[in-house]
């Protein structure tokens, strides 16, 4: 079944559209969540929340041409959320790992006033992704949305995982100058 007919499901309050969903992307979407937890009755219940939070959103909003996407933006949430509230006195590695390595190119934590600020960094981000290759773009995607560790990727596409990781520390430092260029001091 493809994504429009699963959110016309929705949008019918048909419940059918929550196993469509399951069957067409429970499997990347629990992946996903697993990576953020590391733990799978943990992603599971992620996964869960993620089909009762993608209930209640569709409508107002018809993602037909982005399902995946769409419901992997709240199950990431969901999993973050949850991670760190079963972590709020530990520390992961990966998870502090990727975070210093983003906090070397984007400023500091928002505040409830900088709503605006953050649709704007988040623009810079976005436009600065359309000035890299292709690969690029899914070796920083991989890595920082999808918490891929640099192995997975190295393997994925053929490269050795120092080309990795040059690849995106050389990305990081583009990223930076491209922010402080549009007026963020890192």
């Amino acid at each position: 079944m493809n994504d429009n007919d699963i959110v016309e499901l929705y949008l019918s309050r048909n419940e059918d559209a929550i196993n469509q969903t399951a069957i067409k992307y429970g499997n990347r979407l629990r992946n996903l969540a697993y990576r953020i937890v590391d733990d799978l009755e943990t992603a599971k219940e992620c996964e869960n929340s993620a089909y009762f939070e993608t209930w209640g959103s569709i409508p107002p909003y018809e993602p037909r041409n982005y399902l995946f996407a769409f419901v992997g933006r709240i199950i990431r949430h969901i999993a973050l959320d949850n991670y760190k509230m079963n972590h709020r006195q530990k520390r992961n590695a990966l998870y502090c790992e990727l975070t210093q390595e983003m906090q070397e190119c984007i400023p500091g934590e928002n505040n409830t006033e900088e709503e605006i600020e953050a649709k704007y960094l988040s623009g810079l981000i976005d436009e600065f992704l359309r000035t890299c290759t292709e690969e690029q773009q899914n070796l920083f995607v991989r890595r920082y949305w999808y918490f891929d560790p640099i192995a997975d990727i190295a393997e994925a596409y053929g490269f050795s995982q120092s080309k990795v990781k040059t690849t995106l520390f050389r990305m990081r430092a583009d990223l930076k100058a491209h922010l402080e260029k549009g007026g963020y001091e890192v």
